[in-house]
């Protein structure tokens, strides 16, 4: 295999009351035309936190301002070679806060609501389909399913679509 860069981001993961996700129709790679979670880089060059970066991520995409404190980390997914470009380290989080976004298009793609239980229906990452998601599911607080524990899972892409997963930590 050859030498790949590897890539510090946060997923962030906002839940309303009404059993709905907010999530990200992309315009661009990766994912491009899939349903995603708000998220980006973490930027390393400026020494930023993954609290930070998810706050962030949620005034550029959602255009909502929240304290870090306003986030609780659920987990961490390591992916080797996702779609062959690069290893992924991603810190999944979920907004605490009452504030909840509004739907908006803009230059990623389009910001809209969707429910949770039509997951299953989306065009969404096998490897969220098949993985995060259900990890998500099972220790978002805002879901009602909160446990103590913060989740970790590594997801060898190499296979294609054949996904070798190791559950290291539920």
């Amino acid at each position: 295999m050859s030498a790949l860069p590897y890539r510090i981001a946060t997923l962030v993961y906002i839940f309303d009351n009404q059993g709905r996700t907010y999530l990200l129709e992309r315009k661009r790679s990766p994912n491009l035309g899939l349903l995603s979670p708000i998220g980006g880089k973490l930027e390393q060059a400026q020494g930023e936190s993954p609290y930070q970066c998810a706050a962030r991520e949620l005034r550029e995409e959602a255009d909502i301002s929240v304290p870090v404190e306003a986030l609780r980390l659920m987990g961490l997914v390591a992916e080797r070679s996702f779609e062959g470009t690069g290893h992924w380290l991603m810190f999944c989080f979920e907004l605490l806060s009452p504030l909840l976004p509004v739907e908006r298009d803009m230059p990623e793609g389009s910001m809209r609501w969707i429910e949770v239980a039509s997951l299953d229906g989306c065009n969404i990452p096998k490897t969220d389909r098949e993985v995060i998601w259900p990890m998500v599911k099972t220790h978002s607080q805002r879901l009602g399913n909160s446990t103590a524990e913060v989740f970790s899972v590594f997801i060898d892409c190499t296979h294609g679509n054949d996904l070798h997963v190791n559950i290291e930590r539920t």
